[in-house]
């Protein structure tokens, strides 16, 4: 039987390359694969953001080596920031309910 860690790097991976798979080089994201990515795998942090141009903005942040695709390194850096704002969000809020308590 597998951790839920084990199963979460998994999935993670199997997500990342049912994306990388569908134009270009299959081993990394295009813009629009990217694009098609975040549309359909985090459509709530996107529509958190009234800005039309976030997709680009977000490849060219992750885009380190500036080849104009995102490799699974440049990508698990974006996984990593948004749980680590989602773990931001969790604990501040509960320590809000936590200070209503008293």
């Amino acid at each position: 039987m597998s951790s839920q860690l084990n199963d979460a790097m998994e999935s993670l991976i199997k997500v990342f390359y049912s994306y990388s798979v569908k134009e270009g080089d299959k081993y990394k994201l295009s813009n629009a694969e990217l694009r098609t990515l975040l549309q359909e795998e985090l459509s709530d942090f996107l529509a958190a953001s009234k800005d039309p141009a976030v997709v680009e903005k977000i490849m060219k942040d992750l885009d380190e080596n500036e080849d104009g695709e995102v490799d699974f390194q440049e990508f698990v850096v974006l996984v990593a920031a948004l749980t680590v704002a989602c773990n931001e969000f969790f604990v501040d809020l509960i320590k809000e309910n936590c200070k209503g308590r008293k």
